[in-house]
């Protein structure tokens, strides 16, 4: 049996590719604009969780969004914190929303994934839920994933 590919992309850069400074803290620090494909069957909605594994100390969390609709294929850019449709957490910066690239100067080149899960229901949380929340309530519900990879440095 051939598993189900998800796909992510953005038309703000490549796979692997520097992400635009408008989409990290030294400039306009909006979401890069998000496209995907549709889910498998059983899908109930979609959840977008956008980190650096990179960071010092620990994985440092800059979106966290779900039960994204079905029907979505996508989000525009500078997705704002109280958009319809969705519900967004506590990012590491202590805000609800999305808040980019930021790592310290100096420190070399970051990875920054956000990562795309289909998952067979609707998540039991409310907004500003923690990334410990939503990974907890995400075991055993992701039917396929998929990842995309920008980078940035200061």
């Amino acid at each position: 049996m051939i598993p189900f590919v998800l796909e992510i992309t953005s038309t703000a850069f490549t796979p692997g590719a520097p992400s635009p400074a408008k989409y990290t803290c030294t400039a306009e620090n909006l979401s890069p604009p998000l496209a995907w494909g549709a889910p498998p069957a059983g899908t109930a909605s979609f959840v977008l969780i956008f980190d650096d594994p990179d960071a010092p100390g620990r994985v440092w969390n800059h979106w966290l969004v779900w039960n994204l609709p079905v029907s979505s294929r996508g989000l525009p850019e500078g997705t704002r914190p109280d958009a319809a449709g969705m519900v967004q957490g506590t990012n590491d910066f202590g805000e609800i929303g999305y808040g980019g690239p930021c790592p310290p100067p100096g420190h070399g080149t970051h990875r920054y994934f956000a990562r795309l899960y289909a998952v067979d229901r609707n998540l039991p949380l409310t907004v500003g839920a923690s990334r410990v929340e939503v990974d907890a309530q995400l075991k055993g519900h992701v039917l396929a994933s998929s990842e995309l990879m920008g980078k940035f440095w200061r």
